[in-house]
């Protein structure tokens, strides 16, 4: 008599979920208070429901946190509420705003993008909640300083982190050691690409806010971008509105982030997109990325996501 044995072959998505699912459990067995960053945008919104799954039944068992700058697109926040109240999430807000007030950072002039006045506030927020670990939605596809990330970045007692003093991660065994006031950066999404993020909001439904869907906007062109006007972008002289099909790739503060023109309206035509495209959606939308080679890395070591 004898017996078949047969074997599985994983997908790619089934891979990298597995990957991140463990990723999740194992930060929560081995280090005390973690929380998860939750932007909204689709990143955060894909490790959400990645750890979601990693503890289902049970509820989540961190808190989220979310950096408000004070400049987020207003359909991005809505969602963010939505999705809390739906999952009954502990949502914890750290406001750049009670920086610049307290005279911790100050703005370069009214209305300046502050996405680099983030990191005192999240500095703040991992240090008042004395959080072990933070989970971010960084992949290394994104930039080249990302690129250079172990999935566990070990961050000293000032949140700053060193590329040239990082951890071994062989066989994908995590070193989350530290001590008290040191913190670790966990990033569930170091292997996935933009394709994966959106492939697995297909196969697996996920609801997003509908800046990163197509649809008829008002925009100006400034500096190579497409700037959607709103309460943050006003035309400037010589600045002329026109209405355009566009949609968002990433969305961070909303003074500095460009969308595309795109018919896509549904994720199926997002993911066929994505595949077509040979440019990084920060490379391709983000004002402030475009300052120098160095500014990504130089604000991570600072302690920046």
């Amino acid at each position: 008599m004898t017996t078949r044995s047969t074997t599985y072959e994983m997908t790619q998505l089934e891979w990298l979920e597995a990957e991140a699912v463990h990723i999740f459990r194992e930060v929560s067995a081995t280090i005390e208070k973690p929380a998860l960053l939750f932007s909204g945008g689709k990143d955060s919104v894909v490790m959400l429901h990645l750890a979601m799954k990693a503890f289902w039944p049970a509820p989540v068992p961190f808190p989220v946190m979310h950096v408000d700058t004070g400049q987020n697109f207003d359909e991005v926040i809505d969602f963010l509420n939505r999705t809390v109240k739906k999952y009954g999430l502990r949502l914890l807000v750290a406001y750049v705003q009670d920086d610049i007030d307290a005279g911790r950072v100050s703005e370069d002039y009214r209305g300046a993008p502050r996405n680099r006045l983030q990191t005192v506030t999240l500095l703040r927020g991992i240090t008042a909640n004395q959080f072990g670990a933070v989970f971010g939605g960084a992949r290394r596809d994104e930039e080249k300083a990302r690129a250079k990330e172990r999935v566990f970045s070990f961050r000293d007692e000032f949140g700053q982190w060193d590329p040239r003093n990082q951890r071994p991660e062989l066989w994908s065994l995590y070193n989350g050691r530290h001590k008290k006031g040191e913190n670790i950066r966990v990033f569930p999404l170091s292997n996935w690409t933009e394709l994966d993020v959106w492939s697995y909001i297909l196969d697996q439904n996920i609801d997003l806010p509908p800046l990163y869907f197509a649809s008829k906007r008002r925009v100006i062109e400034r500096d190579g971008m497409l700037l959607e006007v709103n309460r943050f972008i006003q035309p400037a002289a010589g600045e002329t509105p026109f209405e355009a099909s566009v949609r968002y790739r990433t969305v961070g503060d909303a003074t500095c982030t460009g969308c595309v023109e795109s018919s896509a309206a549904d994720v199926a035509a997002v993911v066929a997109e994505v595949a077509a495209a040979r440019i990084t959606e920060r490379g391709a939308t983000r004002a402030d990325d475009r300052i120098s080679e160095a500014g990504m890395e130089d604000r991570k070591k600072e302690g920046y996501f």
